[in-house]
């Protein structure tokens, strides 16, 4: 690999973003928006197309789509999928490009992903985000981030573009903490959607009005607008298209599950939330809102 001179904070950028689903397409056409340079590539693309109208160039390989990056953004479903896309681009990547991975994974993936980029000389940093489909849209997305101190400012464009917010939660990005930080935030998340989901499948099990219960509730500190927002879509069928869908939901409890694991704490509300989201997929919900979860407390004949 050739040295890759450092840009600065006011240069327009060359950014590749690996795969344009929900998030990552979102990500890309705020990158372009803010008036960057944006080359993306997804598995399937068809789904990298309508980016073209943004003014990203569409590239049918990885390594064509990091080709000349000056930073390279991966968004895909998992850390084998980042992994493996990886291969295929590094060798178009010149020695010293950044690289920030916003894909949720493990804490074993996120740890061997800094190894390869260590070995291959790329500038890692760990940086999931939280939110979903509409802050990403509106580049309102807050961004989790751990990286080289020194070389921060080279990335800061990328980040502010995406996000709202970018907190540096501290380390080189190597040890993961922001993926750590990542997974502890999405264990509440799923949490809190399974406890909707249950709420309302006993109300309609005990014949009280879901209206009764928010009433009950509201102001007090068992009151908050995820929960309500949630319940929402699943009272008024507002499931698709899909903020965060449940085949995601479940990879991410199934990652919390194993991270605790890893460290000796059992965490049996995750995993529980991991079964309901299969459940619900197998019932034909899996590319539906993760709050379709809600599905799983019913047999599939009784859940409409």
């Amino acid at each position: 690999m050739a040295e890759r001179p450092t840009p600065t904070m006011t240069d327009t950028l060359t950014v590749s973003v690996l795969g344009t689903g929900i998030m990552g397409a979102a990500m890309a056409r705020n990158l372009a928006r803010a008036g960057h340079s944006v080359q993306v590539w997804n598995r399937t693309r068809d789904k990298a197309e309508p980016l073209a109208r943004d003014g990203a160039r569409i590239a049918d390989t990885p390594a064509e789509a990091v080709d000349g990056a000056d930073v390279v953004l991966t968004m895909l479903y998992d850390g084998a999928a980042v992994a493996e896309v990886m291969r295929q681009a590094v060798p178009a990547l010149r020695s010293g490009t950044a690289w920030v991975q916003s894909t949720t994974v493990g804490v074993d993936a996120v740890e061997a992903l800094a190894a390869f980029a260590d070995e291959h000389g790329l500038v890692f940093f760990d940086a999931p985000v939280l939110g979903t489909r509409q802050p990403a849209e509106a580049g309102q997305l807050l961004v989790l981030a751990a990286g080289p101190a020194q070389q921060r400012a080279a990335v800061a464009p990328v980040l502010d573009a995406v996000g709202a917010r970018t907190v540096w939660t501290g380390g080189s990005g190597a040890d993961g903490g922001a993926t750590r930080l990542k997974l502890v935030a999405n264990s509440w998340v799923i949490a809190a959607t399974t406890a909707t989901g249950e709420s309302l499948a006993l109300a309609k099990a005990l014949g009280v009005n879901p209206q009764d219960f928010f009433d009950a509730i509201a102001g007090g500190p068992l009151d908050m607008g995820y929960l309500r927002a949630k319940a929402g879509l699943i009272l008024d069928d507002g499931l698709e298209p899909a903020s965060f869908a449940v085949t995601t939901a479940e990879k991410d409890a199934r990652l919390i599950v194993e991270a605790g694991q890893r460290y000796g704490v059992r965490l049996d509300g995750a995993a529980a939330s991991a079964d309901r989201f299969a459940r619900a997929a197998a019932q034909g919900h899996g590319h539906e809102d993760m709050a379709a979860a809600y599905f799983a407390s019913f047999d599939p004949d009784e859940s409409r």
